[in-house]
């Protein structure tokens, strides 16, 4: 049976109102400890720096599969880095964690399909790269289960967006639809920002649907809003904080977008610039105008500074032919291109080599943390 993150604690589906309170009490077990939640929160800190290509590196791996499978992947991550502490600042170590990380979510979550790793690992190698061999991606699934506690039905947001998207009291299904997948899509981006780690997964649900109510029906979010805030299993001031976090990064995803659309050629955007050159041919023709009211002034100096550009390009010039015609210029050009040479085919011939010492180093480096638990 497969995983289902919207209903952890169960094997099917249906109402599962009975199991909010459960879901309450054990989401803590589920969470990544505080100091490391503060550690991913500063952006010139190494948490911060290693959980983001860590990130970026499941999302790559992933990129074939469900993006609830790439969440699922991340939360096995930051889990493991709680626990673990933050390996060493080396490529393979994040891809090795990558890697696993999907590779274990894949086992939760597509248990019906078979996905080898050598599937997995494709999905990131369209450029080169290490690729891990079947024993070392099991030693390092070994160490994120121990570290996971085998707690692998892992407690998310949207284990909790069906028990608060009630007070929301849509009758209309379509409006109800159309709320939670906002808010789905807000979650999803969200965990790519280490400020959202320490909250809680009710919190970053609730808060994910009030700011998709705030962004789709803005007449009501008052209410609703207060309709949340009155649960007994919601902290209000958490609740607040979560959501500032939450509508900042809303503004930056809308910023980027007008950002990104402002610099295309769409014709909205043609249309705009057309206008605002026409608006200003005016402008320009005064301003030539003026240039020529000047008594031949800008042209005296153009000239002038002409002439000095001249006489320092042919001094220049000069200066050039004499070094070029000198045999031992020649010659040390001719030693630096010889030098280039040999080290492209040093690199050539070594690039074999170096993706088997990263390898052994990436299997010595399971080897030695599994001896240690």
């Amino acid at each position: 049976m497969e995983f289902d993150l919207e209903n952890p604690l169960t094997s099917h589906h249906g109402d599962h109102s009975d199991t909010s309170p459960s879901l309450f009490l054990v989401e803590s077990d589920h969470m990544p400890s505080f100091s490391y939640s503060k550690s991913v929160k500063t952006p010139a800190g190494f948490a911060f720096s290693f959980r983001r290509q860590a990130v970026s590196s499941i999302l790559q791996v992933s990129c074939c599969f469900d993006p609830f499978l790439s969440y699922l992947a991340v939360n096995y991550l930051d889990r493991f880095l709680s626990h673990q502490g933050m390996p060493q600042r080396k490529p393979w170590v994040v891809r090795l964690l990558g890697v696993s990380c999907v590779s274990l979510a894949v086992k939760m979550m597509n248990r019906t399909k078979e996905v080898s790793l050598n599937d997995i690992q494709g999905n990131a190698n369209h450029g080169g790269g290490i690729m891990f061999d079947t024993e070392t991606i099991h030693r390092m699934e070994a160490l994120i289960l121990g570290a996971l506690k085998w707690r692998m039905r892992s407690v998310t947001p949207f284990s909790f967006l069906s028990f608060f998207i009630h007070y929301f009291q849509l009758k209309d299904p379509p409006l109800k639809q159309a709320l939670r997948a906002r808010a789905t899509e807000t979650i999803l981006r969200a965990q790519n920002e280490g400020k959202m780690v320490g909250f809680k997964p009710s919190l970053i649900a609730a808060s994910a649907l009030l700011s998709a109510c705030h962004e789709l029906f803005p007449l009501q979010f008052s209410c609703y809003r207060d309709a949340i805030l009155s649960c007994s299993y919601v902290n209000k001031e958490m609740m607040l904080e979560s959501y500032k976090e939450m509508q900042e990064l809303a503004m930056e995803e809308y910023e980027s977008v007008m950002d990104r659309d402002s610099s295309s050629d769409t014709p909205v955007n043609l249309l705009h610039r057309h206008f605002f050159r026409s608006s200003s041919s005016s402008e320009e023709e005064e301003e030539e105008e003026m240039k020529q009211s000047m008594n031949g002034t800008i042209d005296i100096i153009s000239t002038a500074a002409a002439a000095a550009a001249a006489s320092s390009t042919t001094s220049r010039s000069s200066s050039i032919s004499s070094s070029c015609s000198d045999g031992g210029t020649i010659r040390q050009v001719e030693a630096a291109v010889d030098d280039i040479m040999m080290t492209k085919a040093i690199n050539n011939r070594n690039k074999s080599k170096r993706r088997k010492i990263t390898a052994a180093a990436a299997t010595n480096y399971c080897n030695n943390n599994h001896d240690n638990d």
